[in-house]
């Protein structure tokens, strides 16, 4: 076990970015107990649990048990990625209070982080499983297809038993076995093969725009996904999702339109959740 206090810099909104993942979190690979946040990790060394609870104002207290220690650095890696702890809290807020609308939004959650991701390929499947249900629709259709297609964890998780599921995994998975519509799951081992042979690559280190564009040639995936996909598993700050449920309803009871996230380039991303914020519930899709 490798207990870790991780800086985060201030300000630093934990309980909502812990609710946030809480809210989402997917049987076997993931569980909130009400304080940390329990999250199961494939890394090169083999498989890893990763606990996560808030710590002083500006830090995370993450404990790692590990099947490999020589993954500690790749662990934490992830883990900041997940938290966005990398952010600059301070200049992104700084930007977006000059907008009269949002100011109000910043004053009342200092330091909103946006979720990122341990893994682009799990945020991509993530994403379309999520489309057209609802959060908690989301998270149980995707722990029934982790218990099928995952990994069983090789050390003890407690209430985690898998890893996601491999591109290669979901690509040679038995369409049966995905609980949803036969057009999404079509996309999902579409999605799987394409990232097995290299036509879709999901790296942060890849650009954006080409991503997007192999993400949208895919047949069932469209704009929002991509972005989303962008967003949370890339890490992009500038992105805005104007077709979203959560997003629409936030704009209406801030009496503008979707225009006007132009203003807040280039942290639309950033600007999103607090959108979502104030429409007073979480978007409807993963």
């Amino acid at each position: 076990m490798i207990e870790i206090e991780l800086p985060t810099g201030a300000p630093f909104a934990a309980a909502h970015l812990f609710a946030f993942l809480a809210a989402r979190a997917v049987p076997g690979v993931e569980a909130w107990d009400g304080s940390t946040l329990h999250r199961a990790l494939s890394l090169p060394g083999g498989h890893a649990v990763v606990r996560l609870s808030p710590g002083a104002s500006t830090s995370v207290r993450a404990t790692f048990d590990l099947a490999d220690d020589d993954d500690v650095d790749e662990a934490v890696h992830r883990v900041r990625r997940l938290l966005d702890l990398d952010a600059d809290a301070a200049v992104i807020d700084a930007a977006l209070a000059r907008d009269p609308v949002l100011a109000p939004l910043v004053v009342a959650t200092p330091g909103l982080h946006v979720a990122g991701s341990v893994d682009p390929f799990e945020t991509a499947i993530r994403a379309v499983i999520g489309q057209q249900i609802s959060v908690a629709g989301a998270r149980t259709v995707a722990g029934r297809i982790v218990a099928s297609a995952g990994q069983a964890l090789t050390v003890d998780g407690g209430a985690l038993t898998h890893v996601f599921p491999t591109p290669p995994a979901l690509a040679a998975i038995d369409p049966a076995l995905l609980p949803m519509p036969m057009s999404r799951r079509r996309t999902i081992i579409e999605l799987a093969r394409r990232v097995v042979d290299g036509r879709v690559v999901l790296d942060r280190r890849a650009d954006a725009g080409e991503v997007t564009a192999t993400l949208l040639d895919v047949p069932g995936i469209g704009p929002w996904t991509a972005d989303y996909v962008r967003m949370r598993g890339l890490g992009d700050p500038d992105v805005f999702l104007p077709t979203d449920l959560g997003v629409k309803v936030g704009l209406a009871r801030l009496g503008i339109d979707a225009a006007h996230a132009e203003r807040w380039r280039p942290w639309r991303s950033y600007a999103l959740h607090r959108v979502w914020t104030a429409a007073g519930f979480p978007p409807r899709q993963e």
